[in-house]
């Protein structure tokens, strides 16, 4: 396998790490206290892409709980949709164009085996 190849698998698994990491957070939007998470995509040293993940610490809002009388606070989630969306877009887009190309690689590669054979 080429190297230009292993760099697309190797960015098609972190485009779906940084897509999985954000469902995540959309699924847990309605969580008291939970923490969102963000995948970042970085280039190894082989060309291969990782991703890495970190939770954000960012203080969500507090509210009432509905289900003490006592006025205690509760915090709900920290996870902002419209973030969650703008992280989701480039993340598609990537993992398709990673996936276009090993795509026509398999093509070209059919092709010439063809042409060989």
């Amino acid at each position: 396998m080429s190297m230009t190849i292993q760099s697309s698998v190797s960015a098609l698994q972190a485009f779906s790490n940084q897509m999985s990491v954000s469902s995540n957070n959309v699924a847990n939007a309605l969580s008291d206290e939970f923490k969102a998470g963000r995948a970042y995509n970085v280039e190894a040293k082989s060309g291969q892409v990782q991703t890495s993940i970190s939770q954000t610490q960012t203080s969500a809002p507090l509210v009432e709980d509905p289900l003490k009388n006592d006025g205690s606070l509760k915090e709900l989630s920290n996870t902002n949709i419209a973030e969650e969306m703008v992280v989701q877009i480039p993340a598609r887009n990537g993992f398709e164009a990673n996936a276009k190309m090993i795509q026509a690689y398999d093509e070209t590669t059919g092709t010439l085996l063809d042409t060989i054979g």
